[in-house]
């Protein structure tokens, strides 16, 4: 749990993620086309990474990939964080983050 919560006030972009998930490539593109810097912990390549899935059940509630979190909020997966930018509610978001965003 510790070190879950460690990532997430580390850093102020945060995704969990799998390597092969579709769907966390496609928020993590998302971020990219943006020009935002965030980290991103592949679980599926770290020693640990079902401790830390299973953290973020307890944080987030949920058990999916990706997990994403903004100046240690969650934000949601990647459909959550897909129709957050739609709604133009991300670029304010990471603004107010101090995030650089390439518009």
């Amino acid at each position: 749990m510790e070190k879950a919560k460690d990532f997430i006030a580390k850093n102020t972009v945060m995704i969990f993620s799998k390597s092969y998930c579709p769907y966390c490539t496609k928020v993590k593109q998302l971020f990219q086309g943006l020009g935002v810097n965030f980290t991103a912990v592949e679980l599926d390549q770290i020693a640990d990474g079902s401790e830390i899935q299973a953290a973020l059940k307890q944080i987030t509630g949920g058990t999916t990939v990706p997990r994403v979190f903004i100046d240690s909020e969650h934000i949601g997966g990647n459909d959550d964080t897909q129709n957050l930018h739609k709604k133009g509610g991300l670029v304010p978001k990471l603004t107010a983050a101090g995030v650089t965003v390439k518009q």
